[in-house]
């Protein structure tokens, strides 16, 4: 009815620490998982809720975090347990049974969100070891070198080196001044040389891989998506991976470079850790505040799948988490894309200084890959995942909580993340962004 203002978003659950993903059942039930994190004093260990007809029951406990997706199929619950690289399909019963394990970590990224296929498929996101491929001293400053041995990238495709090795400061060594050498794809410290070759490693990292639903026949379906965080099918059948661009920040640093969302495609290169999409690294458009400018560290480029171009380039820093597809009864918007932004992390993986770019939800049409604004959604502190129940027209938004970072590490508050339910979300007018 006209005259009449849309109807606010309601809060379905509040005090969630620091939640990550949201899924569904057929029986009107909504799973939120608790990443586990220990930000702002919160216990370790992740966690996974229903909520249904206003109670709210444990489903999962003592998940190792970053818990980092989770999938309902067929009555089982897929979660990824990023901190172990494995997931686990929690049954009806609460049973936990381990489906994939022994995924490369601790790294930068992890295990990410599974989803399965037409094919009975289960198909998942690994994310990158490092930043740009090369370990460097932000892996020291996040805290995985000091506590334990950093894992390095494992390629998926056979690969040849440049011999480009990154010059840092030796954080082991007591004596002053004291630098180390590192190569890509090699442990920290570790130098390379031209015309050295690796082969393709199963697991590999930056990667989207694919089993069966109980784990085994583990292939790999593309390579060289750096953190595809967020992975969903389209009604067609298309694979769509959200990948979250590199960083200004460690021993191969870049500047302005964007999230991509990509159309996965069996057997594809996705450029990382030498292209940005389709554009090469050492384009001047990505030349960092922090460092050098970034060289090739592969030498074959010919020899591997010509690298894929995105469908769509977000703005750089924004962190593009999920997505969810509008389902047919929402009229005019179906099909379309609704992506939420966590929003960027400087200092740590920019120079501060700049405004604060994402925490907003975003319109993404796939008939030309136009992106708009979804304005009127709730105040959410670090929008991280979105989704519609089954036979529900109403937008389910996940907040991650109150969390940035600054010059003395995270800043986070406990007990701050929510879950909204959003019923006129599409009765708003939605504004454009340019590309």
């Amino acid at each position: 009815m006209t005259g009449i203002a849309p109807a606010p978003a309601v809060e379905v659950a509040t005090g969630l620490q620091f939640p990550t993903s949201l899924a569904f059942d057929d029986a009107g039930g909504i799973y939120v998982a608790e990443s586990g994190l220990a930000f702002g004093g919160a216990a370790p260990g992740g966690k996974v809720w229903r909520f249904a007809g206003g109670d709210r029951t444990l489903v999962a406990d003592e998940l190792a975090g970053p818990v980092t997706g989770l999938c309902w199929f067929e009555g089982d619950l897929f979660v990824s347990e990023g901190g172990a690289g494995r997931i686990t399909r929690v049954d009806a019963a609460g049973a936990k049974h381990v489906v994939v394990e022994g995924m490369p970590g601790p790294g930068n990224y992890h295990t990410n969100m599974a989803v399965v296929g037409a094919d009975r498929k289960l198909y998942f996101s690994q994310g990158a070891m490092a930043n740009l491929g090369i370990i460097g001293l932000d892996a020291y400053e996040l805290g995985w070198l000091r506590r334990l041995p950093h894992s390095f990238d494992l390629p998926g495709l056979d690969i040849t080196l440049t011999g480009f090795d990154a010059t840092t400061r030796d954080p082991f060594s007591d004596e002053p001044g004291a630098t180390v050498e590192t190569g890509a794809f090699v442990p920290f410290g570790t130098q390379t040389t031209a015309g050295q070759k690796i082969a393709a490693q199963l697991p590999c990292t930056a990667a989207v891989l694919r089993c069966e639903l109980d784990g085994s026949g583990l292939e790999l379906v593309a390579w060289g998506l750096r953190n595809a965080f967020g992975l969903g099918f389209l009604p067609d059948g298309r694979l769509i991976a959200l990948d979250q661009g590199a960083d200004d920040r460690g021993s191969r640093p870049i500047g302005n470079a964007p999230d991509l969302l990509f159309d996965v495609r069996q057997g594809g290169w996705y450029g990382w850790p030498d292209y940005v999409g389709h554009r090469p690294v050492t384009d001047p458009a990505f030349a960092p505040q922090r460092g050098a400018h970034p060289q090739f560290v592969l030498a074959d480029h010919d020899e591997l799948p010509p690298p894929e171009r995105a469908l769509l380039e977000f703005e750089p820093h924004v962190s593009a988490t999920r997505f969810a597809v509008v389902p047919d009864r929402a009229g005019a918007l179906a099909g379309q894309l609704v992506v939420t932004l966590f929003g960027d992390e400087a200092p740590m993986c920019l120079p501060a200084g700049g405004p604060p770019v994402g925490r907003s939800l975003v319109v993404v049409d796939p008939a030309d890959w136009s992106l708009r604004e979804l304005p009127g959604a709730p105040a959410l502190a670090r929008p991280i995942d979105v989704g519609f129940a089954p036979g529900d027209d109403a937008l389910y938004l996940l907040d991650f909580g109150k969390f940035e970072m600054s010059e003395d590490g995270v800043r986070a508050t406990q007990g701050t993340g929510r879950l909204w339910r959003w019923e006129s979300w599409s009765d708003r007018p939605q504004g454009t962004i340019e590309d």
